[in-house]
């Protein structure tokens, strides 16, 4: 066991970050906390490493966190801002110098792809290629458990994928990671078993499938209208399930039945713009298990990644 968390609390004045969350991250895992900002995931990861003090039982690798050799973990955090002035080749070797066994500085900088790029300062690089240095200097003392809250985020798609790659090597080289994300499109392609925050509660731990089936709901039509409340009466009437909680209107169909769908919104006066069938996924997973407290502006679907 890598990680154990028992009953973690933590409240900021009113505001209530962590209630009660407990969970178990194996060796060799990619395990991911998803949730959109504000659900406690950056709460967690700090708890986890070390870095705030918590109500409850943490450890990690068997002991407490704040005593676990520097060596054994790598840490990204949200918010790291390393100096402009510096090239990639110079920022990783100084966070090399902190540590007495350190990895080869050319080494890491290949292992996330910045090989051509070394000599390029920080401030001239790409978002995907900064968020790699950042990994980089996560890296450079071989971790064996990898901490990455919000890796991708400010990064752009194609960049996004280049650090999923990277993310995905580190997995089957034995690396057991623990990521945060609000992409809902990064834990299903990434994680072994996701954790699904709301509001400092953990709603749902499991594997992507496994959250799935339990609890993704039905293959679903999602309609684009100007009048919401129109359509949704014309649609009950019919006898259609609209389904509750949606960036927009959705209609729990199969891709036979649009037509019909259709026909039911012509002849009530109702224009749609666009129509989308699509299978559940993880974000109405976490909507169908947190509800009304969550915007799902806040989370990014496979569309948005």
């Amino acid at each position: 066991m890598v990680i154990r968390a028992e009953s973690l609390r933590r409240r900021y004045g009113e505001t209530v970050a962590l209630d009660g969350v407990s969970l178990a991250v194996e060796a060799g895992e990619v395990f991911a906390l998803v949730g959109p900002n504000g659900a406690g995931k950056t709460t967690l990861i700090r708890a986890l490493t070390g870095t705030t003090r918590v109500d409850g039982d943490v450890e990690v690798f068997g002991r407490d966190p704040a005593a676990v050799a520097g060596e054994r973990l790598g840490l990204l955090p949200q918010e790291f801002s390393p100096a402009d002035r510096l090239t990639a080749r110079e920022l990783v070797a100084r966070y090399a110098g902190l540590y007495d066994d350190a990895r080869d500085v050319d080494a890491v900088l290949d292992d996330v792809g910045l090989t051509a790029a070394a000599d390029t300062h920080y401030e001239d690089l790409s978002g995907g290629q900064k968020r790699r240095v950042c990994v980089g200097t996560a890296l450079v003392n071989d971790p064996e458990l990898l901490v990455l809250d919000e890796p991708t985020t400010g990064v752009d798609p194609a960049g996004r994928r280049e650090l999923w790659g990277l993310i995905e090597g580190l997995a089957e080289r034995g690396t057991t990671v623990v990521l945060t994300t609000h992409y809902m499109a990064e834990a299903e392609r990434l994680a072994d078993r996701v954790g699904l925050l709301a509001d400092g509660r953990l709603v749902a731990l499991g594997s992507p499938a496994e959250l799935l089936e339990r609890h993704g709901g039905t293959d679903r039509l999602v309609v684009e209208v100007d009048d919401e409340e129109a359509a949704t009466r014309a649609l009950e009437r019919a006898g259609y399930h609209v389904l509750p909680d949606e960036r927009h209107l959705a209609v729990g169909v199969g891709p036979g039945e649009i037509p019909a769908v259709v026909e039911t919104l012509g002849d009530a006066g109702v224009d749609h713009e666009r129509l989308t069938w699509r299978q559940p996924g993880l974000e109405d997973v976490y909507l169908a298990l947190a509800g009304a407290d969550v915007d799902p502006r806040e989370l990014e679907s496979e569309a948005a990644a």
